[in-house]
């Protein structure tokens, strides 16, 4: 399992951080390739986690996501 940070911002303006794992054993850009793929989709959803708790961060309300290869804080 590959897991990457990643930035959210929504349309709203916030910022949000969160962890994104994807099932299968893939290189980080790989992954990052399907993120965006999953987000150009106006019905994609990515499942994801902040701390404990488990997201669904839909498509229509992202307006940018960052990949920093330091990572962001969670």
């Amino acid at each position: 399992m590959t897991a990457i940070v990643l930035r959210i911002r929504l349309i709203s303006g916030e910022m949000l951080d969160v962890k994104y794992d994807h099932s299968a054993s893939a290189a980080e850009g790989e992954v990052v390739d399907h993120v965006v793929a999953t987000l150009r989709d106006p019905s994609g959803v990515l499942r994801c986690s902040h701390g404990e708790r488990l997201l669904a961060i839909y498509s229509r309300g992202v307006s940018a996501v960052e990949f920093s290869p330091r990572g962001a804080v969670l």
